[in-house]
């Protein structure tokens, strides 16, 4: 009975860790990508972030692309541009795409062009958005700033 016992909590054990999100990975273990423009990537490291990290588990996160100083269709059109860019380096796609969010500092008057433009690449049913209204963004010219996460099949 001990023994069962122990084996019992044992399997419990190693089956919580195998399902820990920890394990899915950490930035140390990630594929990290960083841009291709050596201005953009000796930026990237001065400031200390990178285009993209990718867990083993395939979750991958982009940083934050800027549109400014004009947040109109075209700005936004270019960042989703820049956008599927990282995201084909990832091995991914917009369809793998889980989770965006935005920051703006004029929420009223970039939402619109920003929603026709993200329609443009993404189709029903559409990831989670959370949009957030701030006073500014890192970079002074920068009106708003795109975030997202997607997942691919692990490799």
């Amino acid at each position: 009975m001990a023994r069962q016992r122990a084996l019992l909590i044992a399997s419990a054990l190693a089956l919580s860790v195998v399902s820990h999100p920890a394990l899915a990975g950490s930035r140390t273990t990630a594929e990290v990508l960083y841009s291709e423009n050596a201005e953009e990537r000796a930026f990237q490291e001065s400031a200390g972030f990178s285009d993209a990290v990718i867990l083993r588990d395939g979750t991958i996160y982009l940083s934050g692309i800027v549109v400014g100083p004009d947040a109109d269709e075209a700005a936004f059109n270019a960042a989703y541009r820049r956008i599927s860019g990282i995201l084909i380096r990832a091995g991914s796609s917009w369809e793998d795409v889980i989770d965006v969010t935005s920051y703006h500092t004029d929420i009223d008057k970039q939402i619109g062009p920003m929603s026709a433009v993200q329609k443009q690449y993404l189709a029903p049913p559409f990831p989670a958005w959370t949009a957030i209204q701030v006073s500014r963004l890192y970079l002074p010219e920068g009106k708003t700033e795109i975030k997202i996460v997607a997942k691919r099949s692990p490799r």
